[in-house]
């Protein structure tokens, strides 16, 4: 797909911002040194006053008033620790234009291609992006279509904070006031998540510190894999809860998170090549991300600007996951979950005060990823909601994303796995489904949703 940029610049915050240093906390620290990468993609719209550059610049040059650390650059303080330089610098926007149509475009997988043409590229080191924490590219279509591609440096925001942002820039270039679009106001002070004096380790957490290092690149290999997107819908998710919470003593109500992980691990047991009989009394493990800023105590303000995501560890035999059912992988997770609470996050802080590497651990089959919840599917600059809402590119295997469906109560899984094992797991995870929805949902047909 051919692309041309048509400008290229920073957008500096609209007023004068404070000059000072942003201390990380030791949760942002953990982050991989990288920027995630979206891509948000729009039906054509029409007599929308906001799809003009000039309007989504000065609504981006607001919306960094209050949330003008995104502004700042990526620096050290006295210690040499990384910190935030909120210099006021701005952030890249680019405007770029394609003769392609939206409908060409495929099923809009992460791959290498959406991330070099609709996300603006990242310089690790040197270069004119170099320090840049917020990056985005609005890339106009000809047939109308509108593409939102943005790059935001771990550490400086986590999903739920580079949400609060996206949307008050979004309600800005709608001229919806602050008080109307109700947008937490940012949170500034990370040091709420100072570690405690002294320091107190109550878990085990050497395995956040070995995931540390191997996300950024260590010990885990990079084998070759493929990426697919897998609509889950609204009648499919209400079965996978229904099956999951199915019990021998009766029924319990089960989140569409824990269902669909149980569902995931369980297809990915059955199309792993360690599934076969010799395998079962392996280990199989999935890490999951889960939001602290309810479970620490006293709670994080909803605004809060940083990094509150804590990783849980689920583990069981592969063989009882592949030949288990979904109410028993579905409390797994949700144990793996529970224990997630005011003091395992303190502890985990203050273990990551102390801690210099992590013992080794086997890397998990599994690293689940989740967005519901988040506000990315009700982004509206003026064109409406997103039509498609996903990562652009995924750089490991074994990765999966569980994003909002854009039918508004389903889910989309996109996964990475080897090319082979990935074609197993598309077919178990739909014929998975269909028994699901015929034994839990035998009055209605469920289909699976199309793309856009």
């Amino acid at each position: 797909m051919a692309v041309e940029v048509v400008e290229s610049c920073m957008v500096k915050p609209s007023e004068a911002t404070p000059k000072h240093g942003l201390w990380l906390s030791n949760l942002d620290h953990l982050m991989p040194r990288s920027h995630m990468t979206m891509v948000f993609f729009y039906r054509p719209s029409h007599g929308s006053a906001s799809s003009s550059p000039h309007v989504l610049k000065a609504a981006l040059s607001k919306a960094l008033v209050p949330f003008y650390p995104l502004a700042g650059r990526l620096a050290a303080d006295g210690t040499g620790r990384p910190e935030i330089s909120c210099t006021g610098d701005g952030a890249l926007l680019v405007i770029a234009r394609s003769d392609a149509r939206l409908d060409e475009m495929g099923d809009l997988a992460p791959s290498d291609e959406l991330r070099r043409t609709l996300v603006p590229p990242a310089d690790g080191g040197g270069g004119d992006h170099a320090g840049v924490l917020a990056m985005f590219q609005v890339t106009f279509f000809s047939c109308g279509a509108v593409c939102l591609g943005t790059a935001i440096y771990r550490a400086a925001a986590d999903g739920r904070a580079f949400g609060n942002f996206l949307r008050a820039w979004a309600a800005m270039a709608r001229g919806v006031g602050e008080a109307e679009a109700a947008v937490p106001r940012p949170w500034l002070d990370r040091t709420l998540l100072r570690a405690r004096s002294p320091p107190s380790v109550r878990f085990d957490h050497a395995v956040a510190v070995t995931s540390r290092r191997d996300v950024a690149g260590g010990s885990n290999p990079k084998v070759p894999f493929d990426t697919a997107i897998l609509p889950i819908s609204r009648d499919h998710v209400d079965a996978l809860k229904a099956g999951a919470g199915t019990t021998a003593g009766g029924g319990k109500k089960v989140s569409t998170f824990n269902a669909v992980v149980a569902h995931v691990w369980g297809c990915a047991c059955k199309s792993s090549s360690r599934g076969a009989a010799d395998g079962t009394e392996d280990d199989t493990r999935v890490y999951m991300t889960a939001d602290a800023r309810s479970r620490v105590r006293p709670p994080l303000p909803d605004g809060y600007l940083g990094n509150a995501v804590v990783r849980s560890l689920a583990v069981a035999k592969m063989g009882d996951i592949a030949s288990g059912s979904l109410a028993t992988a579905a409390a797994r997770v949700s144990h793996a979950t529970a224990r997630l609470s005011d003091e395992f996050v303190r502890s985990l802080v203050d273990y990551l005060e102390q801690a210099t590497s992590g013992a080794a651990a086997e890397w998990p089959d599994l690293w689940i990823v989740s967005w519901l919840g988040l506000p990315f599917s009700e982004l509206d600059f003026g064109w409406g909601r997103p039509a498609f809402v996903g990562p652009a590119t995924i750089t490991l295997g074994g990765r999966v994303y569980l994003v909002p469906g854009p039918d508004g109560g389903g889910v989309d899984v996109v996964v990475a796995m080897e090319p082979g094992r990935l074609a197993r797991f598309k077919v178990l995870f739909y014929e998975g489904l269909k028994r699901c929805a015929l034994i839990h949902v035998p009055d209605r047909r469920v289909a699976k949703p199309s793309k856009l």
